[in-house]
């Protein structure tokens, strides 16, 4: 039973007549259009016409592209929908998470290390002003998962960290701010990731605490998200054996499904026992750990029966959509559960006034509050936060602060950086750059001009060319890339810090904690979590001793000297 006038919904009398006599006026095929929320796959108005007409979705997701765009997209689809819809983003570092023209503000591991519960609020803030400027009214954020696994492919950045208190705190204070903007927060991925060393992209993962790890952990930061009126839960494609047995003890091994599938952690575990009130989605059903449990018609229908009240994305929206339809026709799934589901997605809509926007006419906010999207202010933040969070981890040599006059000539070698997909240069060409202005004379490692005196040169002809080395590592955790190591050039890996006691070497990694794992041997180590250009600037103020070193890393980058590389749950 939806308790619309309770948390997260608040509705008044009035709002609750209106999420009834929608869903009582609403014929089968839009109710069922409801469960949707569809990935943003163009900005064609004919094509968005012919969805609105043929599916009536409640909601859509775009990813990042130019902000006048994405407006105009979410502008026609408020104008034509006949229900308001829930148009979200992964706002999980700010506003480029929708405009590329956004505040790349931090990766939330970058928060973390700044150790400043205001630089969470600051995250959520500047995500959800800048995303409601472009009209998005949900966030797919903040990512509450804790990173416990060095070697899990997904979480590592993307978190506040290994300690519990921290990812609640901090995950508390994003969903406020990001709430007070007019946007719903998505707390995802429950039951939670960072345990499993895989990728739920591409197989179903696990969780594999035992109720009481998972009780003082994961379940202590849901509840503190949904003690603060989170207003959505996102499903993760993640087993927790344990609580699913504990749940319904006779459940066979078999039967076990993840969060998105899993009844007894979606009624008996988030709805019951943590007293969660809001809405549920899936996270995005076209991943193999969702579509490789079962026939994918049965899947659809299992996910909303087991308490999934949307589902993310599709595989074939004319199928998909028409296999849940049937589903319906057929009391797969029983008209009581399709009612209840339509109820959490109307009440969150109502909740967000999206109903009254739709009645007054103001679709979307006044287009001339673009401007919000990286302001001065907004990136006077993400310096502050540069300076608070970039973490010197190793300082064995005492290099550091390096000067001009001692270090004049540096060799940079990049390792991963790739351009942006808003067209921006790549951040090691920026470093460069910052390198040079502050009087180093600085040149990037080329195959064809380093490659041949790094294989088999004399190492005096290396130190009478070059005072220092300078790693630079933009190499990022992905979906899709279930390893994220440091791969050197053959042979022998030439370009490998071989040289660490001939040549003064320094290591800087911008997008993965955990480097050190294949650099053991460098003595000065240094992490800035996130790769914009905030940080490139202040990792030289830094670098220079214009500036000390602040932060403070919210994970162990020794990990992998670990026993299996795995943190051990405290």
């Amino acid at each position: 039973m939806v308790k619309m006038k309770e948390s997260p919904f608040f509705l008044s009398d009035e709002d609750i007549r209106w999420v009834e006599d929608i869903r009582e006026g609403m014929p089968l095929e839009e109710k069922v259009g409801q469960l949707f929320c569809l990935h943003g796959d163009t900005t064609d108005q004919k094509e968005l016409l012919h969805v609105l007409e043929n599916y009536h979705p409640g909601g859509m997701m775009y990813r990042p592209s130019a902000k006048e765009a994405v407006y105009d997209a979410h502008y026609f689809l408020q104008k034509n929908s006949s229900i308001p819809m829930l148009l979200a983003a992964n706002l999980e570092s700010g506003g480029d998470g929708i405009g590329s023209e956004g505040t790349f503000f931090g990766r939330e591991l970058q928060v973390a290390a700044s150790g400043n519960i205001d630089q969470a609020r600051n995250l959520g803030k500047i995500a959800g002003s800048e995303g409601y400027a472009v009209g998005c009214n949900w966030a797919f954020a903040p990512v509450v998962d804790i990173d416990f696994n060095c070697e899990n492919p997904i979480t590592n950045v993307r978190t506040f960290g290994s300690d519990t208190n921290r990812v609640k705190q901090m995950s508390a204070e994003y969903i406020k701010a990001c709430q007070s903007c007019g946007i719903a927060a998505c707390a995802k991925h429950f039951p939670g990731d960072g345990v499993d060393n895989r990728d739920q992209h591409l197989v179903t993962s696990v969780n594999s605490l035992s109720v009481e790890e998972w009780e003082n952990t994961y379940g202590e930061v849901y509840r503190e998200v949904i003690k603060d009126g989170v207003m959505t839960i996102m499903a993760g494609h993640i087993q927790q054996p344990a609580y699913t047995k504990f749940i319904n003890p006779d459940i066979t091994e078999e039967e076990i499904m993840p969060g998105s599938l899993s009844k007894e952690l979606l009624q008996g575990l988030l709805r019951e026992k943590l007293g969660f009130n809001g809405m549920i989605v899936t996270d995005a059903t076209n991943m193999v750990g969702f579509s490789a449990m079962g026939r994918r018609r049965v899947l659809l229908a299992q996910a909303i029966n087991a308490g999934c009240d949307m589902l993310l994305f599709t595989k074939n929206l004319d199928e998909d959509y028409h296999n849940v339809l049937t589903a319906v026709r057929n009391r797969e799934i029983s008209e009581e559960r399709l009612n209840e589901a339509v109820t959490y997605i109307l009440a969150t809509k109502a909740a967000l006034r999206l109903h009254e926007i739709k009645k007054d006419g103001r679709l979307m906010p006044d287009k001339e509050g673009l401007f919000i999207l990286q302001n001065d202010v907004h990136k006077q933040m993400a310096y502050k936060l540069a300076d608070e969070s970039i973490t010197l981890v190793k300082n064995e040599e005492d290099l550091l602060p390096i000067l001009p006059e001692k270090y004049k000539r540096v060799l940079l070698i990049v390792l991963g950086d790739q351009m942006s997909a808003s067209g921006k240069p790549p951040m090691g060409e920026l470093f460069l750059k910052q390198l040079c202005s502050y009087g180093f004379q600085a040149e990037k490692f080329d195959d064809r001009v380093h490659g041949q005196l790094f294989y088999n040169g004399a190492v005096s002809e290396i130190k009478e060319k070059y005072d220092m080395v300078v790693y630079f590592a933009n190499i990022k955790t992905a979906s899709n890339q279930t390893t994220v190591r440091i791969n050197w050039k053959p042979p022998m890996g030439y370009d490998a810090p071989w040289f660490v006691n001939e040549i003064p070497t320094i290591f800087i990694s911008v997008a993965n904690p955990y480097h050190l794992q294949d650099v053991p041997m460098i003595k000065t180590f240094i992490n800035a979590y996130t790769a914009n250009e905030y940080n490139m600037e202040m990792l030289l103020q830094k670098l220079t001793g214009k500036s000390d070193f602040k932060g403070t890393s919210p994970v162990d980058p020794y990990a992998w000297e670990k026993r299996g590389g795995v943190q051990h749950v405290s």
